[in-house]
């Protein structure tokens, strides 16, 4: 198998140093959230957001339900929008199982499809998302931002779990095929944004500002999104060119990293136990990167991307997770 190849393992330790450091030195003295702010986005507190009216009655499309906006909340798990979209919910991915065990539906979304704030899980290989759970409970994964901790939501929930649990939930999410979830859009202006609800939101009537550096990754339909509709998706604009870059570096490896597709395969859909990233969150994607990189996730498998990740600057992790969001899944 190529993952364990010698050849592999040459590569991977010839790959050159330096142009990480900088990211690296930035967020020992500040956390992420100064180094990549979009990725690790910690709402603003002015921020000007709609103050929800607990008895209006909500629908969306192409759902026969109807429901209080007051009853979609984590302690009731997720709305049932669209239960032929997905298999029966077992209990711990529907209610939770007590505690900080809680709904995995509802942060996920039943179809497991996922948000920029935390993964996409659908179709991602059994054997990975239990070795996830277990090192969320482990301690060897943590957000990159400390002021995200102590502890996380999912560090709370890995450690409650079971690995009864983990596995159940596992089964279910691995079941599920991923969907086009992301419109990845090339541009030199994005929407004016505020940092709500731990996403990028439009700042309606706020203009247009220059992109920069960054991938603002906001839903398609706000409303929709606050109703955790598991068919809405998301609008992911990127700097222009940045789709063509990192396609150079995720095939080739660049200047400062090796190729993904050796061990993530040739179209990026994972290979045994390792995860696909194809039209995955880049916002996710961007977080991963950076948190494997400064070694905050540092879980059983980790030690593979030591050398993929060691060199990239703020631009190749923007520009990979732009190629990686456009692809097909």
């Amino acid at each position: 198998m190529r993952l364990s190849s010698g050849a592999w393992m040459a590569a991977l330790a010839a790959v050159g140093l330096a142009a990480g450091t900088e990211l690296r030195a930035q967020q020992d003295t500040a956390g992420a959230n100064a180094v990549l702010p979009w990725a690790y986005v910690l709402n603003d507190p002015d921020a000007v957001v709609e103050t929800p009216d607990p008895e209006e009655i909500v629908t969306v499309p192409g759902s026969s339900l109807s429901m209080r906006r007051g009853d979609i909340t984590l302690a009731n798990g997720p709305p049932y929008w669209h239960p032929d979209g997905h298999p029966p919910m077992p209990e711990v991915v529907a209610r939770g199982g007590g505690g900080d065990v809680m709904a995995c539906g509802y942060c996920h979304l039943p179809n497991g499809q996922g948000k920029p704030e935390n993964a996409g899980v659908a179709g991602q290989p059994y054997e990975y998302l239990v070795q996830q759970m277990t090192d969320w409970r482990n301690g060897l994964r943590k957000p990159g931002e400390p002021r995200m901790r102590p502890p996380s939501l999912m560090e709370r929930i890995g450690l409650a779990t079971s690995d009864e649990q983990a596995r159940v939930a596992a089964e279910y999410f691995s079941s599920i095929d991923f969907k086009p979830w992301v419109e990845v859009v090339e541009t030199d202006t994005v929407p004016v944004t505020q940092y709500a609800g731990w996403i990028h939101e439009v700042v309606e009537g706020g203009g247009t500002e220059p992109i920069g550096t960054r991938v603002v990754e906001t839903p398609v339909d706000i409303r929709r999104n606050k109703a955790r509709d598991d068919t809405a998706g998301f609008i992911a604009y990127v700097p222009r060119g940045a789709v063509g870059r990192g396609r150079e570096i995720v095939t080739t490896g660049g200047a400062r990293s090796v190729s993904c597709t050796i061990c993530h395969g040739d179209d990026l859909r994972g290979i045994g136990p390792i995860p696909a990233l194809a039209g995955r969150s880049p916002t996710y994607m961007a977080r991963q990167l950076y948190d494997l990189q400064t070694g905050v996730r540092n879980g059983v498998w980790s030690d593979l991307m030591d050398a993929a990740v060691k060199n990239l600057t703020e631009e190749d992790i923007v520009d990979i997770v732009a190629y990686t969001a456009s692809l097909d899944p």
